[in-house]
Parts: structure tokens; sequence; C-alpha cells
């Protein structure tokens, strides 16, 4: 008699495909989300077709399983899930009688989509096979590579970042917020790229641009460039550590709000600084939107590395003032000699966000597109391995949309909820970020984006 369930039998066979398929897979480019779902879709696996239809056999968290008042699990239950026009419908008992097409979910639990908060779609290698970096001593370095590496790539970046929007997709991700270079080698056309590359996916990801002074506001000289930009449609007004890369940290920073301020557009600015370089320009940041209301709520500061430089009652005093102000942190979670105080920041309402910044160009080769490994990440480092606080990780992936409130009442999926969501082959989502659970399909707005399951 077999000891396994036909649930545990299907996972059983599934992990030993992975393993015989993943060195071919590994070999021909495909991120592992897409390797778990190759070798694990049935035989008659395919997209989702219709605007009105049931997904049938979804695994949902119900409640949290408490023993003596300790969370220990997540209790789930299977039901059918309706979708209609890009929203859930409804939510239904397994097996309800609808005349809808239908399409087999396979038990695996449903999640809200995950979202990039900062990625550069712009400049990428990836697509093209394996590529280091080269060696680096500082920002400035880095610098100097990009102007000698940016007119090869400039050319290419529209399918370049078309294929990166794949990977992230087939990571769970439905939407991007993608800084964009303005330069002097690039100057806008790599601008124009990324905006005709995100065009060609308007129906099935959504992606906003920051206009990027990534060589210097000041030191390159792109002021009007970034106006220009601007006026092409960036979304955001960007900027880049005003001390050690400008020279200048009020005029850097005052030019950068000058064009927030002249086309009523929010802000994302990289600061790498640390202290004092970064507190002095995390406090005049504040100090300006204390100045100007109308940018309150309107800052990110990407990075902000000067924040784990912080302790005691001066942290305090300034997470309580980001969060008077309105700013929001995006965070790459890192792994370094920074511990930043992200719990502190989340615990306090302060808005954080996280994202992979670079996958496979001339900084970074460690991206993998996925989400769900930063909050894997945030798990280990401010040592989250219980249920609860597994669950609450998931948090920073998806913008703090979670399944469970953190009373354990259930919250997502609710009707009129758009139906933007990844599957995973999880039992639960503390379990999807423990195992960096493979994403077997995404949606965006109820169209399939990746993935094959059966249609019924």
């Amino acid at each position: 008699m077999s000891l396994l369930s036909p649930g545990n039998r299907r996972d059983f066979l599934c992990a030993g495909m992975k393993l015989t398929a993943a060195g071919t897979l590994l070999s021909a480019g495909m991120s592992r989300s897409a390797q778990a779902a190759a070798t694990c879709q049935p035989a008659n696996a395919s997209r989702v077709d219709a605007t009105h239809y049931l997904l049938r056999n979804v695994r949902l968290e119900e409640a949290f399983i408490r023993k003596q008042d300790v969370i220990t699990a997540t209790r789930t239950g299977l039901y059918d899930v309706e979708v209609n026009a890009g929203n859930i419908a409804a939510v239904h008992p397994p097996g309800v009688k609808l005349n809808l097409p239908a399409w087999d979910a396979a038990g695996y639990l449903l999640l809200p989509a995950t979202r990039d908060m900062h990625i550069h779609l712009d400049k990428t290698f990836y697509g093209e096979g394996w590529r280091a970096p080269l060696p680096r001593h500082s920002v400035i370095d880095m610098i100097h590579q990009e102007e000698q590496i940016l007119p090869e790539l400039v050319p290419t970046s529209e399918i370049r970042a078309e294929k990166l929007i794949g990977l992230l997709q087939s990571k769970g991700s439905s939407s991007a917020r993608s800084h964009c270079n303005i330069d002097p080698v690039s100057k806008l056309q790599g601008l124009e790229h990324l905006q005709q590359a995100i065009a060609n996916h308007r129906d099935d990801f959504h992606a906003e641009i920051v206009a990027f002074p990534q060589h210097g506001l000041l030191r390159s000289n792109v002021e009007g460039m970034m106006r220009e930009a601007m006026k092409m449609g960036a979304n955001y007004v960007g900027g880049l550590d005003p001390t050690n890369v400008d020279g200048a940290m009020e005029k850097s920073l005052d030019t950068m709000f000058s064009i927030a301020l002249d086309f009523a557009a929010p802000i994302d600015i990289h600061l790498h600084e640390t202290e004092p370089h970064g507190v002095a320009a995390i406090r005049y940041m504040l100090k300006t939107v204390r100045d100007n209301p109308q940018l309150k709520g309107k800052v990110t500061i990407s990075h902000a590395f000067a924040l784990g430089t912080l302790q005691g009652n001066e942290l305090a005093a300034m997470i309580e003032e980001l969060k008077e102000q309105q700013f929001s942190i995006a965070t790459t979670v890192p792994i370094g000699r920074v511990i930043m105080p992200l719990p502190q920041l989340r615990a306090a309402g302060v808005p954080v966000w996280s994202g992979t910044d670079t996958i496979a160009d001339h900084w970074q080769p460690f991206g993998s597109g996925s989400m769900l490994e930063k909050a894997n990440v945030y798990s280990q480092l401010y040592r989250g391995p219980d249920e609860y606080s597994l669950s609450r990780a998931l948090g920073i992936a998806t913008n703090e949309v979670l399944p469970l409130n953190s009373h354990g009442e259930q919250q997502w999926p609710k009707a009129q909820d758009r139906a933007t969501m990844m599957l995973v082959n999880a039992s639960c989502s503390a379990e999807a970020v423990a195992q960096i659970a493979p994403v077997m399909a995404t949606f965006y707005n109820g169209k399939q984006t990746f993935g094959g399951l059966a249609k019924m």
C-alpha cells in the first residue's frame, strides 16, 4: 500500500522530474520557476484564454492554527475562483456548477502577485548567456565602466527589457518600477526603447519608469535631459548620491526637487551613502518636504543605507519623521556590513518595498528576479523562521497585500479584487517564503502571463 496520497505522489514525481530536467533547462537559460512549471505541467496544459472563467481546485488560506496561543500552522482549503473582466468575481465552494470554461489549479496555493519595486529593465545582459561584471573599486569606477558598455547595450535594449519582463512574470511578478538611465552616452534612446518594451506588454504587465541620472545629476550635467524625459512620460524623478557622486549635496537635491515640483511628479532617489553624508541627505530631504507639503507622500528613498548606521533614539526619531512625511523605502534586502532597520520601519508604518535591482548586468550578477527570494532573505536576516513571521514576510514582496491579516482573518482574495495573482507549489504562504516555492502560473488582471494549467 502506498504511503503517498495522490497530491503527495504528484509532488514526489514532480521533484524527481525537476532533478532530471534541471541541467538541460538551466543550460537553455530558463529560470528556476520556469523549470518547475515546465516539468510539472500536465500533458494537456494550456494558458487561460477566456475573460470569464473558473479556476478550480485553488488552495486558499483560511486561518492560523494555534496551539496554546502560539501560531503553529496555517489552515487552507480548496475553492473554485471565478474571474471576470480582470477581477475576482467570486470565491465558490469546490465543484460549483457554473457554465464557464474552467482550468484546474491542481491544489496549488493562490497568492497575490509580487511586485518588483526597484529594477533596471533598460540595461541588462539577460538573454545573452553568462557574463560576469568586471572588478570595481567605487561607484565612480562603475560609472566609467558603464560609459564604455552603454554603446553596446542601448541598440538592443528593447528586446532585452522584454526578456527581463518575461523572467519577472515567471517568478510571479506582475508589475515593476524600473529606473532608466538618463545620461550623456545613451541620452534619451534608452528611455524610448524601454517605453516601447513596456508598451508591448501593456496588457500583461504594468511598469512605471524613473528617470535616473546614473552618472550624476550635476556631474553629467543632465538636468535639461531629465526634464525632457519627464515630458516624454517618465513617471518619477530620480537622483543619485548627492555628495559622493555630485559633490554638492544641497544643490543636487534642490535640482532634483525642482524638477519634481515643476512636473508635479514623485521622486525615487538612489541613496547609497552612509553616515554622515547619507544621514545629512535624508534630513535635508525631510526638511524640503516639510517646506513643500505638496511633496508629502511622494518621495521614495532607494537603498537608504544610512538608516542602518543609526541606533536608539536617533533611529526612532528618524523613522517617526519618515512616517510623518510619508516617505517610502525601496530595498534589495542587502546582505552585508550594514543591517537595515527594515522591521522597525515596517512596524512604524513606513512602506518598505523590495526589488531585485540588477539582474545579470555590469553591476551585479546575482539577481534572480524572484520577490519570494527577497522575502526569504528578509526572514533569514531578521530571524523570522516561525509560521507567523514567514507569512508576514511575504508582504515585503506584495506591497503588504496578504491572504490573512495579522489576526489570521481571511482578507484576500475577495470579490472585486483585481485578479493579479500567482499560483505557487506550496501549502501556505509561510512555506512559499521559506522554500522559495516554484511559481506555476502568473496572472495580470485575469490574464495568464506565465505557466500552463489543464483545461477541464
